[in-house]
């Protein structure tokens, strides 16, 4: 099965908006800390998509996005390509999310935060590069066992 999502990271004061998933049911990323996005919907550009689940999850709108990478996730039958931005150009009035807490956390705490392996990877990419990458990151049951940058393996974020 293959899944097109998105992922955003909203920036301000040296810190991203975080959501912490603890409110659904079965949830993939329950007590795990996350951006925010979601599946982009039939007709929707990755741009309208990510626009969308900003407003519906923060109340925020957003009005310049950056695209920084597109990121794969292999996960037992799953195949999810994922659109990741940032944006530090937003407007409106923070309101309660329905999947959890919104929380605005220091970047340099956020690894401190129970997060997916992978999101480790890509979060430091975010940091130490400025153009748009490609990330890989193959997991086994929630294992990640496999990480590809720009198409080659890189085993040192194992």
């Amino acid at each position: 099965m293959m899944e097109i999502t998105t992922l955003a990271y909203l920036e301000r004061d040296g810190k991203y908006l975080m959501l912490h998933r603890t409110k659904k049911q079965g949830d993939l990323n329950h007590d795990k800390y996350i951006g925010v996005g979601g599946h982009v919907e039939h007709g929707e550009s990755p741009e309208d998509c990510i626009k969308r689940e900003i407003l519906e999850e923060t109340g925020l709108r957003a009005q310049k996005l950056t695209l920084r990478g597109i990121l794969t996730f292999v996960m037992d039958e799953v195949d999810e390509y994922t659109f990741l931005f940032t944006c530090s150009d937003f407007s409106g009035t923070m309101h309660p999310c329905d999947e959890g807490e919104l929380e605005w956390i220091p970047k340099e705490e956020i690894k401190k935060l129970p997060l997916w392996a992978g999101d480790h990877v890509f979060l430091r990419l975010l940091e130490e590069r400025e153009d748009v990458f490609s990330c890989k990151l193959t997991y086994e049951q929630d294992v990640l066992v496999g990480v590809q940058v720009d198409g080659v393996d890189d085993r040192h974020y194992l």
